[in-house]
């Protein structure tokens, strides 16, 4: 890949909005940022009780196993056109949450890029944490898709630009995100893979993810993005805000700070009046479709052998 490092990016005319916690209501919240599709972070609505750690989490899932992602140091330098796999298609380790920690805290996890994402709290005793509910319930959400998720890794992972077809809201609990946004309407200068990849590598590598690297871009190769940064927004969420992220809306996300960087998800049904224009979504769902061939070639095997329950785990992280 030929990166135009000498271009650099055009600074965002847009920011993300900040609300304290104080200003937030569940009807001025819906009407304003849920209904039309508009990011917004939250400030001070997550309280102390809210304040989790690494400590924290061995207490209440040290034995329990999570599937862990091997990203490896050296992807973030290659052309992501050559990738058969990345975000949840990435080779997975299970382990306990007190093996990984020990990686995180031995420098392993750094150096190999491992990364505990997209981890449901389902059956755990955090299932229900007080504080994250009661702030969801403070911004009026009442339609989840999903549990809440766990999302631990070390400083400097990167989470590659890419957009969601569900809403989500991203709550910072220990360490910083620093976050690249774009609207939905830039799906096409933002480069993504094509919905024909799901074809031959079904979930592995989804047409949600972008070519592009933001910060480093190769105008030759994708000359549109020139556009796309016109309507760039950057965002560093801190530990105890939230970011509502709107369904299509595209996002970087890096972790920053000393240590650990812990963060918990969930993500929401599109109110529908926004659904049904929202060609980022069904464009996402359709991919999901064509990967049905190739993900039962995929798993059938594994699904009556002795591995099927790792299977099936690694099926619903894809997934």
């Amino acid at each position: 890949m030929r990166a135009n490092f000498d271009a650099q990016p055009h600074c965002a005319e847009f920011t993300v909005q900040r609300l304290a916690a104080d200003c937030t209501q569940p009807d001025t919240f819906i009407q304003n940022y849920l209904k039309p599709g508009v990011p917004v972070v939250i400030t001070g609505l997550l309280g102390q009780d809210a304040a989790w750690t690494v400590d924290f989490l061995r207490q209440h899932l040290g034995d329990r196993t999570f599937p862990v992602r091997h990203y490896g140091r050296d992807r973030y330098q290659q052309d992501k056109r050559t990738w058969d796999t990345v975000g949840s298609g990435v080779n997975v380790r299970t382990l306990t949450f007190n093996d990984y920690a020990a990686l995180l805290e031995n420098g392993e996890a750094h150096d190999q890029d491992l990364y505990l994402a997209r981890s449901a709290l389902t059956h755990t005793p955090l299932a229900q944490a007080p504080a994250l509910v009661q702030a969801e319930q403070r911004l009026g959400f009442t339609s989840p898709v999903t549990a809440l998720n766990l999302w631990v890794g070390p400083s400097g992972h990167i989470s590659c630009l890419h957009y969601d077809p569900m809403d989500g809201t991203l709550m910072q609990l220990q360490g910083s995100k620093h976050i690249i946004l774009f609207p939905p309407d830039q799906l096409y200068n933002l480069y993504p893979f094509a919905v024909m990849n799901h074809l031959w590598y079904g979930l592995r590598r989804r047409a949600v993810y972008s070519q592009v690297y933001p910060d480093r871009p190769d105008f030759d190769s994708f000359p549109r993005f020139q556009e796309a940064l016109r309507h760039r927004q950057d965002v560093t969420l801190k530990p105890g805000e939230i970011l509502f992220i709107p369904s299509g809306w595209w996002h970087e996300v890096s972790s920053v700070g000393a240590g650990a960087v812990l963060s918990i998800n969930r993500w929401w049904n599109v109110p529908w009046g926004r659904s049904l224009r929202t060609w980022s979504k069904w464009r996402a769902h359709l991919g999901s479709v064509m990967a049905v061939p190739h993900t039962l070639r995929e798993v059938l095997p594994g699904l009556v052998s002795a591995t099927r329950e790792y299977t099936l785990k690694e099926l619903l992280q894809r997934l």
